[in-house]
């Protein structure tokens, strides 16, 4: 088994936390979010340095061979692609995300923000389901590639919907991306803040990942977008709906998740409790999502090719683009074992793909925040912009 790697502050991440110091600056940039997967809370306009960020992957922390072994979960290590053969296609399956068709809309530009340091935001709203979505949305001031720029969608974690606002939360993380380069796209999700349509449980409705997947296709069809260099960013639930994204998908580039919900919906089933401050992402008064599933469709142990068929997991061997983990070892939320596990299972699958691991950290990767956000960004650069810079 190939074990995870954790990053280590050396010299060089040291430096790099220096040279990257204004990227992450940002008015009520906090650490922690309390009770909410989020790490940002302010909705002050935001003040970015001028400081230069172009990241070299020279100035990246090394990596060591993460001690402790990772705990085995309940699912085959990698489940076998499920025979779907009379099994009734649920919303949540795979296949009926895949036999779906996701138009987008040209984006309407709503409001135009205070700009960063060398790109523009707007609130821009696009249509899903004929729901009116909105979207924090930059565009960089560099010259526009004979192409158009890269894209990066970017899926946030829980917040509840009732507390969402499109210009608030993860204002560091859109910067990072932004500021290299990056056209990002940060969805509400339906019921989200001003966004039409209800509010759902990410676990047990399709609607969040048909959400993402429209923002996905209006950024192919918006003039300055590199239809053809678009990649995905996800922290915990928006970590869920990216790997789902990139099975129903395949022209998406490469996917970073952090603190991501991967496992298989019959490790989900098994073994997910919520141990954090987090609050359930099942909307009050709704029941949960394994009990309506069990009720309809019986345990996995009663009815595995139902549940197989609902897990991404299940077809990792249809992966065409890289993915980069990252999970703190001390994340009370979702255990860290779901990245291990999902790294060896894209491995067995024949993708690419590496995790990495910080010892002692949160759900936020609070304080190891700035070394993750490069090594994403370096990562982007490599498999979606196509070069460092």
């Amino acid at each position: 088994m190939v074990l995870p790697k954790r990053i280590t502050v050396s010299l060089a991440s040291f430096l790099l936390m220096i040279l990257l110091g204004g990227c992450f600056v940002g008015s009520g940039d906090m650490r922690a979010a309390g009770a909410q997967e989020a790490v940002t809370t302010t909705s002050a306009p935001i003040s970015v340095s001028q400081a230069a960020i172009l990241i070299e992957p020279a100035l990246i922390a090394s990596t060591t061979i993460a001690q402790a072994q990772p705990t085995v979960l309940t699912a085959t290590l990698l489940p076998p692609t499920p025979d779907l053969t009379g099994v009734p296609l649920h919303e949540l399956s795979i296949a009926t995300l895949r036999n779906a068709t996701y138009p987008g809309s040209e984006f309407v530009f709503e409001q135009t923000l205070e700009a960063g340091s060398n790109y523009n935001r707007y609130v821009v709203s696009y249509l899903s389901d004929s729901n009116k979505i909105y979207a924090m949305m930059t565009i960089p001031w560099e010259a526009r590639p004979a192409t158009g720029y890269p894209v990066v969608i970017f899926n946030h974690g829980y917040i509840p919907p009732e507390q969402y606002r499109t210009t608030e939360r993860y204002v560091a993380y859109v910067d990072a991306f932004a500021r290299n380069g990056y056209i990002v796209i940060k969805s509400d999700y339906r019921g989200h803040g001003s966004s039409e349509g209800d509010a759902s449980s990410a676990y047990g409705s399709a609607a969040y990942v048909i959400d993402v997947l429209n923002a996905l296709a209006s950024a192919r069809l918006y003039p300055d977008a590199d239809p053809n260099r678009i990649g995905m960013w996800g922290h915990s639930m928006g970590g869920y709906i990216t790997l789902r994204a990139m099975v129903a998908d395949q022209d998406i580039k490469a996917g970073v998740i952090w603190a991501g919900v991967v496992a298989s919906y019959d490790d989900l089933f098994q073994s997910w409790f919520r141990r954090g401050t987090s609050p359930s992402p099942t909307p009050n008064g709704r029941t949960s999502w394994r009990t309506q599933l069990v009720e309809q469709y019986g345990t996995p142990d009663d009815n595995p090719a139902f549940w197989a068929s609902l897990s991404a997991n299940s077809y990792l061997a249809d992966l065409t683009g890289p993915v980069q983990l990252h999970h703190g070892t001390s994340d009370d939320d979702v255990p860290f074992q779901y990245s291990v596990t999902l790294e060896e299972q894209i491995q067995m699958a024949g993708g690419s793909v590496e995790l990495f691991l910080y010892n002692n950290d949160d759900h936020n990767i609070a304080t190891n925040r700035d070394n993750a956000l490069a090594l994403s960004v370096v990562f982007f650069n490599q498999h979606v912009k196509g070069a460092y810079g």
